[in-house]
């Protein structure tokens, strides 16, 4: 996908000769590297030839598989190391081979400011420090002795326990407390609102959570009176140390007190006990974007088989890797992104959104964000993230100069010809991308993504311009995350891999919506996951169990997705639709919401798009959030004059954003009665924040519905 050449054919002439001298220099040099390390080239081939290797086979050779990975097909692995088969058995094992090693860091906050914006909002603005580090043997220590101090205050063994709270290094302490002392540890993502959190500690009849001194006061407080069973709370800052105020029966606590308590002699000499393979970790609550979260029970076993499979696929992991922490620990992929590094000696820095890179909204003007002062090397990063990334340097680039913007093109486009080819390109890299790799601090070797389909554009511009490969999965937190990864050295896009060598898919046709596993050229179905990483099923859910997990002749069990996949020629899988989100149309044409809203995702005038369709109508509506500097340039080319709000208000914007849409969508190649014909234009962003959103910034159908129901009927009303 090559960005658009309009230049000066001697410039090109001249650009093309300079690469070519370049290449010819260079390449002796490399020529001779390969000769050097010729039999472990041999062995894993070039990077084009090992792209184009077969990823995985069905096992009984049926279209419809199971497909396993080609290492994978006699036997899945469910563990990294023997004996290791529980949590607790993970991080002791680290903490004993890397016990010196940085575990978990914080940046210091040296000052915060509030300040107020043109538009008169204030923000609060930070500027941080460097990062201060604990040691395996030390993250170790204060998980062990948090443990022993839940067990003082009450806490028993296989008896749930909540974490409420920011992706932070005391998420993890209090979650290796949990996991040693064999408490099953019940998620609850930090955005959810009142009803939802009440739900999830009502559901798991908590005694005890673990919380941040902001949550508590800003969300859970509140709800305190509708959670009965809670007596305990567990605050994970410093300071306040006393907390008057709160109902009778519920003690507040900071986390030092309780591992203070833990570390008496007399508890932290109690014998503990340890949880069995079979027993439940998580109790990971989902985000809700189809209704009322699901508590979804994941085993010790379960999570160890997820991250085996997923290191697999991290090429050369080891102790000399940093990580960078920032999605929610309570989505599945933060949680087995970070469980992989700790079971490797990684390092794991820890950020937020608002503080991750120099131009996030918390990082005051003229400070470093948390990317330039960590430079990690791994990121996991959901697609919505990338996509602001791109459209902010496309944007950035469309205002260039004639001869910069000519360089950056030629660039581009010459550096995505050698990737799909194998080869590297160090000038482009030194000369071109080197300021844009340093968004993320310039050290980034593998980034991984996760949680929604990644648009090609996207992936192919982090190839290219971070100059890091991106690994493509799919999973879901019914399958700990684990399903598939496409490897690093595959440089095609809208795939997500083959499987992990810890699970098998296999097709199960869907005749409704018309896909086989006998259709050409490819088989295609409803996707289904079996292996030792499928969970043990929903929390008081068995209604909902027997419809969505299966067990086979083998005893294995299986999750059916509801997500509708083809496997390629290669064995790699394709998510081409989803179940819940086909409509049929009033005259009977099948629209796939989630197809329409991946193809003008990438019209760098949608920063968000929710497609809506009923059945009962003829026609596809819209609810869009406009990339607002790309909105007030169209506006200015008609002379339409306006804030942000009034030009999203306005039909004559509504006119010109559609039509620009319409064009986006022809050029995408969607069919006529899968375009939105009218459109709402949202001056404010989607964030999970608005409810809109979930925390991996997957669209919540029902709430934007709803949000939107006006507009719905004035849309198909015709008003």
């Amino acid at each position: 996908m090559k960005l658009k050449e309009d230049l000066n054919p001697l410039l090109l002439l001249l650009f093309h000769l300079v690469v070519s001298i370049y290449t010819v220099v260079t390449f002796l040099p490399s020529y001779l590297l390969s000769l050097v390390s010729g039999p472990d080239r041999s062995f894993y081939g070039s990077e084009e030839e090992r792209a184009n290797r077969a990823k995985a086979r069905s096992v009984l050779g049926r279209p419809e598989g199971p497909y396993r990975a080609v290492c994978a097909t006699k036997r899945l692995v469910a563990s990294l190391h023997p004996g290791v088969d529980t949590l607790d058995k993970v991080f002791e094992y680290a903490a004993k081979r890397f016990p010196h090693r940085d575990c978990l860091g914080t940046r210091e906050v040296i000052s915060e400011e509030d300040v107020e914006q043109d538009n008169g909002k204030v923000y609060k603005k930070v500027v941080l420090g460097e990062y201060h580090w604990l040691s395996y043997k030390e993250t170790l220590t204060a998980a062990t002795q948090l443990g022993s101090g839940l067990a003082s205050l009450g806490q028993r063994p296989k008896t749930n326990i909540a974490i409420f709270c920011e992706t932070r290094a005391e998420w993890i302490i209090a979650a290796q407390a949990c996991f040693t002392y064999n408490f099953p540890l019940v998620t609850l993502y930090s955005t959810l609102g009142g009803p939802a959190i009440a739900h999830g500690l009502n559901e798991a009849q908590v005694s005890h959570i673990i919380t941040s001194r902001e949550l508590l006061e800003t969300r859970l407080k509140a709800i305190l009176i509708e959670v009965p069973r809670l007596q305990h709370i567990i605050v994970v800052d410093d300071e306040p140390t006393t907390w008057p105020g709160y109902p009778r029966g519920i003690t507040v606590h900071n986390m030092a007190a309780v591992r203070k308590l833990g570390a008496q002699t007399e508890n932290a000499t109690r014998e503990r006990k340890q949880p069995l393979p079979s027993d439940i970790a998580v109790i990971m609550y989902t985000s809700g974007s189809t209704g009322i979260p699901k508590g979804v029970m994941i085993s010790h076993s379960n999570i160890i088989a997820g991250i085996t499979g997923m290191a697999e696929r991290i090429p050369n992991l080891c102790e000399e890797d940093t990580y960078i922490g920032y999605l929610p620990l309570a989505h599945v992929l933060e949680l087995s992104a970070e469980l992989v590094c700790i079971a490797h000696g990684c390092r794991i820095g820890y950020s937020s959104p608002q503080t991750l890179a120099d131009q996030s909204t918390k990082i005051k003007a003229g400070s470093k964000g948390d990317t330039s002062v960590l430079q990690p090397t791994l990121m996991a990063a959901v697609p919505e993230i990338m996509d602001r990334i791109y459209k902010n340097v496309m944007t950035k680039v469309e205002e260039m100069s004639f001869v910069q913007r000519t360089l950056f093109i030629l660039a581009y486009n010459y550096k995505l010809e050698q990737l799909i080819k194998g080869h590297s390109t160090p000038l482009c890299d030194r000369l071109v991308f080197k300021k844009i790799r340093s968004l993320l601090g310039g050290r980034t070797r593998v980034l991984l993504s996760g949680g929604a389909p990644l648009s090609a554009a996207t992936q192919r511009f982090m190839n290219v311009c971070l100059c890091c490969p991106v690994g493509q999965g799919y999973g879901l937190t019914e399958t700990c995350g684990a399903g598939t990864i496409s490897e690093l050295w595959d440089y095609s896009t809208g795939r997500v891999g083959g499987p992990l060598v810890c699970c098998e898919i296999k097709l199960k046709d869907w005749v409704e919506g018309g896909y086989r596993s006998t259709d050409k050229p490819h088989p295609r179905g409803e996707i289904l996951i079996g292996g030792p990483n499928v969970t043990m099923g929903y929390y008081k859910r068995e209604g909902k169990n027997s419809d969505d997990f299966l067990v086979d002749e083998n005893g294995q069990r299986w999750f059916c997705t509801g997500d509708i996949g083809e496997i390629q020629e290669d064995g790699c899988l394709k998510i081409i639709d989803r179940k819940k989100d086909l409509v049929k149309l009033q005259a009977g044409e099948y629209v796939s919401l989630g197809k329409v809203e991946a193809m003008l995702k990438n019209c760098p005038l949608i920063d968000n798009i929710c497609a809506y369709a009923n059945s009962d109508e003829t026609y596809v509506i819209g609810f869009v959030v406009p990339n607002q500097k790309h909105l007030l340039a169209l506006a200015g080319e008609y002379g339409i004059r306006g804030s942000v709000e009034d030009l999203c208000n306005s039909k004559a914007m509504e006119e010109l954003v559609l039509k620009v849409i319409t064009e986006a969508a022809l050029a995408a190649q969607l069919e006529r009665f899968e375009i939105p014909r009218k459109i709402r234009l949202s001056p404010d962003p989607w964030t999970p924040e608005t409810g809109l959103v979930t925390d991996a910034f997957k669209l919540k159908r029902k709430e934007l519905k709803t949000h939107y129901q006006d507009d719905i009927e004035r849309m198909y009303g015709g008003k």
